[in-house]
């Protein structure tokens, strides 16, 4: 049976994945009927009613967003009738929306801004007043990282959604009905809540009610920034891929130094477009005023700031000396895991080729050679077997040792979507009650120091009740017994 079937969007034909809603064929072949609450990325609901569509043969508007592709549908998605629809929707939701652009960090990237330019429905175009009187909807700081203004908010819930369905916390929530609706986060104030600033929120939402803190007293838009570049997040191991957005001072007239202004996860793996709070919000250290800017020589016994043209002349002068009088055995080398494996490579090499040492150590050894060690007897490589997007289809997943959502927050939002989306058995083994139990269907606290015991006789039990898969140990293992 074939996996695609074929529609008709406008007497174009189009070939659409079985299960796929009539707006993403649309999207992905190139046919963009205007939307607002529609992500890729979380499930959707119909909320802003602009992607509506007629199909031939049903006698209602519906929902394209919601609507799955049938084979052989005949859809109408441009007619005067239904644009004629789109601008009345468009308009009642700009009159419930604070569109002051000179204070909105999205001004030039707000979706609705974009929809209100295509439909000609500027400040002067408006059929219907703005509603100047909003109750409960004002301007929420408090959070760390995070500002949520409810007055440019149009209720789609791709923040409600993206924190639950993509991050796995279910913070958000809409609260009120009619104009008092609003998105809170289960408490009064932001900052109360079990929000952890991750900005999945920030990034997915369309307008500019979640944005960003402002840097240096100043709100920062996308068009603000001057250059932007894709790097990997310096935190954890993981590997997050970041756009870092950099603008530069300007120090009496004067551009100098760029400065990090705005982050935002790229789409692509392992994070699939999210951060956890360092990621997206604490490389500020870059610019820390206290960070050193030059390499530092003792002088007088002072250290004073130095070129680096002398730093590493007098760098190279003294490893010649103490080679010379001590043998290159006296030379080490420290490398750090905040950097990159080619950055590592080259170091190491440079250790043992240039300076002829063999001491060279990694900041990693201290708290992971015996697991690299285990994983190299057990599975040959002291790495991965898997990739971390695998983790979210795994049937089993057992935790031990790791308190994923501190250490590794964006693998843990896998293994929760693994536990809320596809039904998967997280057991946990931890004496903590760490986040990651919330989601489990077993939590079990042994003894501190007890874990070989546990994990040895959780593997006596499966040999002597025969549960272990034998084909599998006769085709794919060694040295078994």
């Amino acid at each position: 049976m074939s996996d695609t079937v074929n529609i008709f969007i406008d007497n174009v034909p189009v070939a659409a994945n079985k299960g796929e809603t009539i707006l993403s064929a649309a999207i992905r072949n190139g046919i963009n009927i205007p939307n607002l609450c529609y992500h890729k990325k979380i499930s959707h609901t119909g909320s802003c009613r602009l992607c509506i569509v007629r199909i031939e043969g049903n006698p209602k508007i519906v929902t394209s967003c919601t609507t799955p592709a049938e084979e052989g549908q005949k859809i109408t998605a441009f007619s005067p009738e239904l644009e004629a629809a789109r601008k009345t929707v468009l308009d009642l939701q700009l009159s419930d929306h604070n569109d002051d652009c000179i204070n909105c960090y999205k001004d030039g990237t707000c979706e609705l801004q974009d929809m209100a330019f295509q439909y000609d429905l500027g400040t002067d175009k408006r059929k219907y007043p703005r509603i100047t009187t909003k109750a409960d909807k004002c301007l929420d700081t408090t959070s760390q990282v995070v500002d949520f203004d409810s007055s440019k908010c149009i209720q789609c819930g791709r923040c409600i959604k993206a924190c639950d369905e993509i991050q796995g916390k279910g913070v958000l929530s809409f609260m009120h009905r009619g104009i008092k609706s609003t998105v809170k986060t289960g408490t009064e104030l932001w900052v109360d809540s079990t929000c952890d600033g991750c900005g999945e929120c920030v990034q997915i939402c369309p307008v500019g009610a979640l944005s960003l803190k402002p840097v240096n007293g100043k709100r920062i838009r996308s068009k603000d920034v001057e250059k932007s570049v894709n790097t990997t997040c310096p935190y954890c191991g993981v590997g997050c891929q970041l756009q870092v957005g950099t603008k530069k001072d300007v120090v009496n007239g004067v551009a100098s130094q760029d400065r990090i202004i705005k982050i935002t996860g790229v789409d692509t793996v392992p994070n699939q477009g999210s951060t956890c709070v360092k990621g997206r919000f604490g490389t500020d250290f870059v610019n820390h005023p206290d960070r050193l800017r030059k390499p530092l020589i003792r002088k007088d016994g002072k250290l004073v700031e130095v070129e680096w043209a002398e730093a590493i002349e007098y760098t190279a002068k003294r490893f010649d000396e103490i080679k010379k009088k001590n043998g290159a055995e006296a030379l080490a080398g420290l490398s750090s895991a905040r950097v990159t494996n080619e950055n590592n490579y080259l170091f190491q090499k440079f250790v043992r080729s240039v300076m002829g040492s063999p001491n060279v150590d990694h900041c990693a050894r201290l708290c992971h050679a015996s697991t690299v060690a285990g994983l190299a007897i057990s599975f040959g490589s002291g790495a991965m077997t898997n990739s971390i997007a695998e983790l979210e289809y795994a049937k089993v997943i057992l935790v031990t040792g790791s308190n994923t959502t501190e250490t590794h927050p964006v693998i843990s939002t896998y293994i929760k979507r693994a536990v809320q989306k596809h039904g998967a058995k997280l057991i946990v083994v931890d004496p903590r009650q760490i986040d990651l139990t919330r989601y489990a269907t077993m939590w079990l606290r042994q003894r501190n120091g007890t874990d070989i015991a546990w994990l040895n006789g959780m593997v006596q039990a499966i040999i002597a009740n025969g549960w272990e898969n034998k084909d599998f140990i006769a085709n794919h293992t060694e040295n078994y017994e």
